[in-house]
C-alpha cells in the first residue's frame, strides 16, 4: 500500500510573533518545483540557528501541498483545473455541501485546503496573512510574478526579482489571486503568484527556493543579513533582459474539444506580430490578434488557456 501523501509539507514558527506565511506548491500536479523547493526550504530553516546562533525568525511558515490527488498521478489536475475554481460562489458550494460523495477530486483538494489554512488562521490569529503561491510552465524563456492590485502584492512581487505581470487576472478567474484577500480572510490578506520556469527544468526549484527566501525578508520574518546574496543573484541573473513590468493584452482561453496545438519553439517573453500564426484547433489557423510577448505558451494536453499576449510599459510608449 502506497505511504499517504500529506498536505503539510512543514511548519517552522520560533515563538516570535509576526505574519502567517503561507506558501503552496503543486496546485497543479504536474509542477513538482515547489514542493522540492519547499522541502529543502525547511531543511534550510532546521539548520539556521546551529550554523547562525545570531539568526532569528518572526512569524509563522507554512508549507502545503496543493492537489494530492494530481501529484500521485503527475498531471495538471483530475477532472479540472485546481486554480480555477476559487469562485466565491464555487467556494461557498463546496465548503457548504453535507455529503462529500458529491464532490469531485478538486472540489475535495479545495475543500482540504481553505479548512486548513482557516484552521491556521484561526490558531494563530496574525495581524497579516500573505499567500505565497508556486508553479511552472510548460514552456522555456523566463521567470514572472503576477500580483493583484493591492498594492502590497505589488510591493512583494517586486522583492522577488523577477518581471511582475499586472493585469492578468482580469484575463482569468477562480485562481488563488482572486479569492485569497481581505474581503475572505479577516486578518489583512495579500497573495502574489511567482512563477519560476519551465515544469521540469532543475534550476525552477533553486529559483523557488530564492523567491521563498527573499519572500521571507521582504515581510520581515527574516532580517536582511541573514539572507545570502546569491538568492536575490538567482533571480536577477535569470531576469536579466527581461522587462520589469508587463501588462496583458489578451488571453487566448480553450476547450478540450477545440484540439488546440500550439506551434513548437515558443518561450515566455518572446515577441510575436499582430497576424502571426501561434498555433491551430480544429477550425484552423490561430493567429495572434495583438503585437506584444506571448506568455505561458501551452505545451501539455490538459489547461484551459493557450498561451497569453502581453506588452512592456516601454513598448506602449510610457
Amino acid at each position: 500500500m502506497s505511504k499517504k501523501l500529506e498536505r503539510v509539507i512543514g511548519i517552522y514558527d520560533e515563538g516570535r510573533k509576526g505574519p502567517l506565511l503561507v506558501v503552496l506548491g503543486s496546485m497543479h500536479g504536474n509542477e513538482p518545483a515547489g514542493v522540492l523547493a519547499m522541502e529543502e526550504i525547511f531543511r534550510m530553516l532546521d539548520r539556521e540557528p546551529i550554523d547562525n546562533p545570531r539568526f532569528k525568525f518572526r512569524g509563522r511558515f507554512i508549507g502545503l501541498r496543493g492537489n494530492l490527488a494530481a501529484i500521485k498521478e503527475n498531471k495538471r489536475f483530475i477532472n479540472k483545473d485546481l486554480n480555477r475554481q476559487f469562485t466565491l460562489e464555487n467556494v461557498d458550494r463546496i465548503m457548504n455541501a453535507e455529503d462529500d460523495s458529491t464532490l469531485d477530486s478538486e472540489d475535495k483538494e479545495l475543500k482540504g485546503l481553505i479548512q486548513l489554512i482557516r484552521k491556521e488562521i484561526e490558531e494563530y490569529n496574525p495581524e497579516r496573512f500573505i499567500l505565497l503561491d508556486l508553479h511552472t510552465t510548460t514552456a522555456f524563456g523566463g521567470i514572472f510574478s503576477i500580483a493583484t492590485d493591492n498594492p502590497e502584492s505589488q510591493r512583494i512581487a517586486v522583492e522577488l526579482h523577477a518581471p511582475v505581470i499586472r493585469g492578468l487576472i482580469n484575463g482569468i478567474q477562480g485562481t488563488t489571486l482572486h479569492y485569497f484577500n481581505s474581503d475572505n480572510f479577516k486578518p489583512e490578506t495579500v497573495a502574489v503568484t511567482f512563477e519560476s520556469g519551465q515544469h521540469d527544468e532543475e534550476l525552477s526549484v533553486k529559483r523557488a527556493i530564492a523567491a521563498i527566501t527573499n519572500c521571507m525578508r521582504s515581510l520581515g520574518c527574516v532580517r536582511a543579513e541573514d539572507v545570502e546574496n546569491k538568492h536575490d543573484k538567482i533571480l536577477i541573473e535569470y531576469s536579466r533582459g527581461l522587462p520589469k513590468i508587463a501588462d496583458l493584452l489578451y488571453c487566448h482561453s480553450i476547450a478540450s474539444e477545440d484540439g488546440f496545438v500550439m506551434a513548437p519553439g515558443y518561450e515566455n517573453f518572446q515577441k510575436v506580430e499582430a497576424g502571426e500564426i501561434l498555433a491551430h484547433d480544429r477550425k484552423g489557423e490561430i493567429r495572434s490578434k495583438e503585437t506584444g510577448r506571448i506568455l505561458m505558451p501551452l505545451y501539455q494536453k490538459q489547461g484551459e488557456d493557450g498561451f497569453f499576449i502581453i506588452k512592456t510599459i516601454e513598448e506602449f510608449g510610457l
